[in-house]
């Protein structure tokens, strides 16, 4: 009897069909050979005769199978068997240059594989998503379904959200934006990519900071880019060492760097301006959490003071609403316009006009400001728990910087080697608390041990017990020294 293995995955029907499909193209079922009779089938592998002649019917009709009168149903497909092909993956050497590079690259993982659940997780990254947030998104998407058009929506954006964006940014972000500039996306990781595309040439020089986002480091990356890093300090990016002639464009995140968590100041600002000025250059601002500000009002966007159109603003929805999401935006210079919606259209078309017209909604009544607002402050109330926390039990031993936006703390460990933290770490998840080193997001190991402390993920109760337990580790370790 015909031995098949099922998948598992949908009906059982179409399982089955697979099941003889892989078996046909993998050699095991000849041209020629006589498949058993769909009532045998079925009783061997347990399931009504009905569910094993859908499945004949199919591949029947897709011509892999041929009933012949009287004498049952045949493999009609001649397959060239090749041992292991399946098995074997697709040689490099196969690829185009930007699929190897992009291959090379691989996805952006830098949170380590948890081999269980933690109780006390300090994840960063992860946004608050309120219990309001679903009720709100669930209304409004139901309004958006009465009344979507059916159509291909504008690549660029439906008119409605990107009205909403460029009014938004003008209230909370300092911005005069001209609709037509708003670029509608798939979140800041697609605007990365289609400005990577857009604007170098394999084998042009690209500038990001150090430490610096891993998506950005890897969309350039794959397009050839040359990459020249230019290190961080509490005043944002180094602009002195910004390279002299060559590079097209600079990625920085200068209202919350990330992830060492420092704000460009002012005079670098205005070096950066004149820097893509003066060298027929482009500046990537990623505002991804700009919003989230504790100390103060929200920083106005360097593009506020953009006066030469060099600066290509993104956002993200991610962390203002939730990830699933998965819309955000980019303001693009007008020159860069007609190209950067021309690429998008060949990218996807266009983001789903049916939550395109959700958010629209939700923007235009004031509820999509009034809930970032709640979110803001229920984070802020988590912040001050984690600083009072690592304050209390951490003492000198933990050094905090990057706490005046966002979601997440750094934390340099003075005078502790960042080759002692893959221990600490893993004594830490022995005592039920996820800790995450900073050092992925370095060009090289900074010299000393740093960690990423995230604060959305926990109540205000779970922070305290996990600064606790974090505070004694240090105390209890001491982990040696550089």
């Amino acid at each position: 009897m015909l031995h098949l293995d099922l998948d598992r995955c949908g009906a059982l029907n179409q399982q089955v069909g697979r099941a003889l499909k892989s078996a046909i193209l993998d050699g095991r079922l000849a041209h020629g050979t006589r498949l058993p009779a769909s009532r045998a089938l079925a009783l061997a592998l347990g399931l009504a005769r009905n569910t094993v002649v859908d499945a004949y019917e199919q591949l029947l009709a897709e011509g892999m199978l041929q009933a012949r009168t009287g004498a049952g149903t045949y493999v009609a497909l001649r397959v060239a068997p090749v041992a292991g092909a399946l098995q074997t993956p697709l040689p490099t050497s196969r690829l185009s240059r930007y699929g190897a590079r992009a291959l090379e690259c691989e996805p952006h993982s830098p949170l380590p594989v948890r081999r269980r659940k933690l109780r006390y997780n300090l994840e960063y990254g992860a946004p608050l998503v309120l219990p309001a947030t679903q009720s709100v998104w669930r209304r409004a998407l139901s309004r958006a379904a009465d009344r979507s058009d059916f159509d291909y929506p504008p690549a660029h954006g439906v008119a409605a959200l990107r009205e909403a964006i460029a009014a938004y940014l003008g209230r909370r972000r300092g911005l005069a934006v001209d609709p037509e500039d708003v670029l509608v996306l798939a979140g800041t990781q697609q605007a990365v990519e289609l400005a990577a595309r857009v604007l170098i040439d394999p084998g042009q020089r690209a500038v990001i900071e150090d430490p610096c986002y891993q998506g950005t480091r890897a969309a350039l990356a794959a397009v050839g880019a040359r990459l020249l890093v230019v290190p961080v300090d509490n005043d944002g990016m180094q602009a002195d060492k910004l390279p002299r002639s060559g590079a097209r464009l600079v990625c920085v995140t200068p209202s919350h760097q990330f992830p060492a968590g420092s704000v460009l100041s002012l005079s670098r600002r205005i070096a950066l301006l004149d820097w893509a000025q003066r060298h027929d250059g482009w500046i990537l601002e990623d505002d991804y959490d700009g919003e989230f500000r504790h100390d103060g009002r929200p920083l106005a966007a360097l593009k506020s003071l953009d006066r030469s159109s060099r600066v290509i603003y993104i956002g993200s929805f991610s962390k203002l609403l939730f990830p699933a999401l998965r819309l955000g935006f980019a303001v693009v210079p007008p020159t860069l316009r007609e190209a950067f919606r021309a690429a998008k259209w060949l990218a996807d078309r266009g983001a789903p006009s049916v939550l395109q017209d959700a958010l629209a909604d939700l923007m235009s009544s004031g509820r999509f400001e009034r809930l970032v607002r709640r979110t803001g402050q229920a984070l802020a109330l988590r912040r001050q728990a984690l600083l009072d926390g690592l304050q209390q039990h951490a003492g000198d031993r933990l050094q905090v910087e990057g706490s005046a936006a966002g979601m997440h703390l750094t934390c340099w460990l003075p005078g502790v080697a960042s080759r002692s933290l893959p221990a600490l770490i893993a004594a830490a998840e022995q005592q039920d608390l996820g800790l995450y080193p900073i050092t992925p997001y370095f060009s090289a190991p900074p010299p000393l041990a740093g960690l990423l402390i995230g604060y959305s993920g926990l109540s205000c109760r779970d922070l305290a017990e996990a600064s606790r337990r974090l505070g004694q580790l240090l105390q209890r370790r001491r982990p040696s020294r550089g």
